[in-house]
């Protein structure tokens, strides 16, 4: 196999151009292997294969830098830069990051993991180069999705001012900017990009604009015909008025042809595009003809293309996606917002049932939070859905757009805590801390999936601003419906109040709290479980009530503990019992890495044995007997 003396770009030139195809299929079968046992992102790796091999073809690497816009589309990067070995170890714990990552390898020039960031960074090292007096090509390579957010254009108005070489390239696998114009398209590319007609250009625009009294208007009449008639035959001319030259489109799945416009595209002296046009799952059929499914995707069975191992239980996704539907039903001012997550956020069925009232913004928080501000402030009752990591870059326009203003705008953040395999720029452990702080917000957490459709009507009831935030995976289905209605602000003591300790959770943690009293109950110890229920504004009453019969109070969330629930029980009670000793189970004030859930949880110290022996250490003085329990 060629694949097998693949160690790096260098092993990649020495090869032709009918060997470069063999490469490209052996390639795409190691990735659908490898996947189908690890899970993965499938559709958008297989759709970049040709796309990567021309970059390690056309250009320099590591010398050169590629900064691969979100990152999941990296797989093949990592194969050819030597690290193929590794994939058996893909996004588990201390294995292979999903992602770019610097820490990884030299080749990885920018960690990346949100979407629209490539050119912004790209620019950002270019400028660094250019300043250092350095000669390294910076190739950006940035999705047409990911050009639906704000940031990506933003960056491109920059980068038109740029009087050295940056590329960008446009992995479009949608054809939404332009259709293939065949051979004037390339003859115009190859016409644009040669020195002798740049020079010559200059040169004529010089002459004209000599001549006294008229030549500066001759210059800008023939500037304004040539781009009336260029916009006839060339697409990419809102590029091209931005000062960034335009190459494609390129099939992005012809390694020559690629090799061939990269080649042009590092003579331009300025930033230039080169637009590719991809196909999303090339190569597996499943793939091709479900690429959303195989975008992130757990073991699967490589001839059915069906996961291993799917999850029956309803997840809280399903949960809120049912319960929005019906409440939609008898409401007609209830609207959805998603940022490009319609399928991830559980609005697919909305979408179906009320298209009117659903809105797909693209990856676009910001725009996405300060739409649903104004939709508020007009009468309507827009929830926007969102995952609690990407809910981070619309954290300004929650600030000013939402809640300064009171408007009755429904945050749902799907998973909120520990997501596992996507790692650092995919843990959802901030929201708590960063929603909080905002004066005017509500944030609630379920402790089980009826709560979370009792939280949905009460979020749609408060008239406020509101987040419900709730994991990823099966929701829990214990401790059975609420006996006690949801109020602003107040917790729920569930069965009996006891004393000695009282077990205040938030959320996912209120099973992982369960399962703490009962092992603490079976050791002689009583203790009291409090489901917070609301992270804001804390229930002072419920601390006012339980500090008369208990000794300690231990506060359970999944959150970093830096500004989250526990950080405020615990403030309130050293001023006002400071005799009651607090110990609060929260993530640490770090990024958590990639790797299982329940692995993380307890290398986190956040599952129930972890916290046990935190507790015998802190409050019980050894009496619970867990570190001779760990011993055997």
């Amino acid at each position: 196999m060629i694949l097998d003396n693949i160690h790096g770009p260098e092993d990649v030139k020495r090869l032709n151009y009918r060997q470069l195809d063999r490469l490209a299929a052996e390639i795409r079968t190691f990735l659908i292997e490898t996947i189908s046992h690890t899970g993965g992102h499938l559709a958008s790796n297989l759709g970049v294969v040709e796309l990567t091999i021309a970059l390690f073809r056309a250009f320099d690497l590591p010398a050169d830098k590629i900064i691969w816009d979100v990152g999941h589309q990296s797989y093949t990067h990592k194969i050819l830069s030597g690290r193929k070995d590794a994939f058996s170890n893909l996004r588990q714990f201390h294995g292979m990051s999903g992602f770019p990552k610097r820490c990884e390898s030299e080749f990885d020039a920018f960690d990346t993991g949100h979407s629209s960031t490539s050119i912004s960074a790209g620019l950002g090292i270019a400028q660094a180069r250019d300043i250092l007096g350095e000669s390294y090509r910076v190739i950006s390579v940035i999705g047409d999705g990911a050009l639906t957010g704000g940031m990506a254009y933003e960056a491109l108005n920059n980068a038109g001012r740029m009087k050295t070489n940056f590329i960008i390239v446009l992995n479009d696998n949608h054809m939404s900017i332009a259709e293939n114009v065949g051979g004037m398209s390339r003859y115009l590319n190859s016409l644009r990009t040669d020195e002798g007609y740049n020079e010559f250009k200059k040169k004529v625009s010089s002459s004209l604009s000599s001549i006294p009294v008229v030549g500066d208007h001759v210059v800008n009449t023939l500037m304004r015909t040539k781009n009336s008639i260029k916009s006839l035959f060339v697409p990419g001319m809102l590029f091209e008025d931005m000062g960034i030259t335009y190459l494609g489109p390129v099939d992005g799945h012809n390694v020559e042809q690629l090799v061939r416009t990269f080649r042009e595209a590092k003579k331009v002296r300025h930033a230039v595009i080169v637009h590719v046009v991809t196909k999303k799952g090339r190569g597996y059929e499943p793939a091709e003809e479900n690429p959303t499914r195989f975008h992130g995707i757990g073991p699967f069975d490589i001839k059915t293309g069906k996961e291993l191992n799917p999850n029956p239980a309803p997840t809280y996704t399903d949960v809120f996606s049912r319960e929005i539907c019906r409440l939609a039903e008898k409401d007609r001012r209830i609207v959805a917002l998603t940022a490009a997550m319609p399928d991830g956020t559980g609005l697919r069925e909305f979408s179906r049932r009320f298209p009117d009232r659903f809105f797909d913004v693209g990856i676009a928080e910001q725009h996405a939070v300060t739409s649903a501000a104004g939709m508020a402030a007009a009468g309507l009752k827009p929830v926007v859905c969102v995952y609690s990591s990407f809910l981070q870059r619309g954290y300004d326009q929650i600030v000013h757009d939402v809640c300064l203003q009171n408007l009755p705008v429904v945050f749902c953040v799907d998973r909120a805590g520990i997501v596992g395999a996507d790692g650092e720029t995919h843990q959802g452990i901030f929201d708590l801390s960063y929603l909080s702080m905002i004066p005017n917000m509500t944030v609630m957490a379920p402790k089980n999936l009826w709560e979370l459709q009792d939280m949905l009507r009460f979020a749609f009831a408060l008239e406020k601003p509101c987040a419900i935030r709730y994991p990823r995976g099966a929701a829990y289905q214990g401790l059975g419906t609420s006996a006690a209605a949801i109020v602003h602000g107040k917790s729920e003591i569930l069965g009996k109040e006891e004393s000695g300790t009282a077990l205040l959770a938030l959320g996912s943690m209120v099973s992982c709290a369960e399962h703490i009293q009962r092992k603490l109950r079976d050791r002689g110890f009583p203790s009291t479980l409090v489901n917070a229920r609301f992270a804001k504004p804390v229930d002072t009453e419920v601390i006012d009530r339980l500090t008369a019969s208990h000794r300690n109070i231990v506060t359970l969330e999944e959150n970093v503990a830096r500004g989250g629930y526990g950080e405020r029980i615990t403030d309130y009670v050293q001023k006002h019992f400071p005799e009651i000793r607090v110990v609060n189970i929260a993530l640490p004030d770090a990024y958590i890495e990639h790797g299982n859930v329940s692995l993380l949880r307890e290398k986190l110290g956040i599952d129930s044995d972890s916290i046990l022996r935190r507790l015998d250490r802190e409050i019980f003085d050894g009496k619970l007997g867990t570190e001779k329990e760990e011993v055997r």
